[in-house]
């Protein structure tokens, strides 16, 4: 008795189920037009052209627009009026796009696929109406030139501040009298110049001298449009590929070959150990990388000496620092982790 019972009632929630679905409608509320057909809305068959929607949503237009709205004309309120103003901008809206119009059609031939028109319905809406690769091209240009503007205000300080240093001035100096850049007689008559305009003109003799002749670099040095964020991105592919090629030959060469280190080799494995991007290696002194390369730094065990004997020295320098021993000395009386209370 109980299993026909539940036979039943399993009999009546399919047969529930079955007709929900054959009952499915092809207006779906808050989707295009809601309940009513955006074609009844604007009152043309299926087979309208777009000039024909476009001439039927400007009569319905004129006639329901809020501006238009006359009390009295019509049996519409005012709120009545601009609802069904909606209603037609909306129908207009669906029917005067390709894409949206077959989507919409699609919809009313088919149904039952209720969660796949929501879907196809919100994707179009809430999709960015700028194309995305655009926003990032641009987003991609500007930061490239701010970068490249930054790095020549950078490299300007640097020419600039170097022009105030006594001995990079009295060497371009030199330059220029050896080149008879600034040994020029003096003009006479009308093409004379004014002691104003000479200084200025040897400044940029003297300028153009530390541009060419002193070799900045590190996060100063001279920019170079290869370097920015755009020509990185297409470059990309082949920079990878000679990265790729790179540690191929280093393997072959001094893995499988087993061949011995030259200097540009050495120097590599060095910055590597002291963690240091190529311009911060580029920007030390030629002396010290000879000395690096004395030391023999790439071998990893030289490398460890080389900086416990570097900790080492920094801490001997740290307690005979006098401004080092009154930090110490303010840390133990007047630190931060000393308690002292306010006076009332």
């Amino acid at each position: 008795m109980a299993a026909s019972t539940e036979l039943r009632f399993t009999l009546c929630i399919c047969l529930v189920f079955i007709l929900g679905f054959s009952s499915v409608s092809a207006l779906i509320e808050g989707l295009y037009c809601g309940t009513q057909s955006c074609y009844d809305v604007l009152g043309v068959s299926r087979d309208a052209s777009k000039a024909e929607v476009g001439r039927a949503y400007r009569q319905l237009a004129r006639r329901y627009h809020p501006d238009r709205y006359q009390p009295g004309e019509s049996d519409d309120t005012r709120e009545t009026a601009q609802q069904k103003f909606l209603l037609v901008a909306t129908a207009y809206e669906t029917l005067k796009d390709e894409e949206l119009r077959k989507d919409y059609d699609y919809m009313l031939d088919h149904p039952e696929e209720y969660y796949s028109h929501y879907y196809t319905y919100y994707r179009r809406r809430l999709a960015p109406k700028v194309d995305v690769r655009i926003v990032i091209l641009v987003t991609i240009c500007a930061v490239s030139l701010f970068q490249y503007y930054s790095w020549w205000s950078s490299y300007t300080e640097a020419i600039n501040y170097l022009m105030t240093v006594p001995k990079y001035r009295i060497q371009a100096t030199e330059l220029a009298k050896q080149q008879g850049l600034l040994n020029r007689t003096r003009e006479k008559g009308k093409n004379r110049r004014s002691k104003e305009e000479i200084r200025e003109e040897e400044e940029q003799i003297i300028k153009d001298i530390i541009k060419n002749k002193i070799d900045i670099k590190g996060g100063y040095q001279k920019p170079n449009v290869s370097d920015i964020l755009l020509c990185k991105i297409i470059l990309f592919p082949y920079h990878l590929c000679t990265y790729v090629a790179w540690n191929f030959s280093w393997f072959y060469r001094f893995t499988i070959r087993r061949e011995e280190y030259g200097d540009e080799e050495r120097l590599y494995i060095i910055r590597k150990y002291m963690k240091m991007s190529q311009a911060q290696f580029d920007s030390l002194d030629n002396s010290l990388i000879e000395t690096f390369l004395k030391q023999q730094l790439w071998i990893k065990e030289n490398y460890e000496t080389y900086k416990e004997e570097q900790e080492e020295e920094m801490k001997m320098k740290m307690a005979t620092d006098s401004r080092w021993k009154r930090y110490r000395r303010w840390m133990r009386s007047e630190g931060p982790g000393r308690i002292t209370f306010a006076d009332d």
